[in-house]
């Protein structure tokens, strides 16, 4: 078992910043990689971010680059994500997931944290 807990998400003005965090236990050794996902409503999910544990090698979404930045503390099994330059169609819920395998599409992380809620306020 993975547990995944997110934190940081809240209501913030357009053009503004937010720092998520994803704290991971568990047994997080049988995971190497980390993402982040978001899903507004009526919306599919999107893949916002990845990161590999093991190496650092990063990946973003085309919507996010270039304004969201993923890391990670190795010593604190913690993922962040950085938010910079919010706008109203980053509203939405966003997820913290693990998968063996580093990947960028969600059907590859078996677990998953209890989402926390981004607003974008216009």
């Amino acid at each position: 078992q993975v547990h995944l807990v997110e934190s940081g998400g809240e209501l913030v003005q357009a053009g503004g910043s937010l720092r998520l965090s994803c704290a991971a236990s568990g047994r997080t050794s049988s995971r190497d990689a980390m993402g982040w996902f978001r899903q507004a409503p009526g919306k599919e999910r999107e893949f916002v971010a990845a990161i590999s544990w093991s190496s650092g090698l990063t990946y973003y979404g085309d919507s996010v680059t270039g304004r969201f930045t993923i890391s990670r503390d190795n010593a604190k099994n913690t993922v962040f994500l950085q938010m910079n330059s919010l706008n109203a169609e980053d509203t939405a819920v966003y997820y913290c997931a693990a998968s063996r395998f580093f990947r960028t599409y969600a059907g590859a992380y078996d677990y998953w944290g209890q989402g926390t809620q981004v607003t974008v306020s216009s």
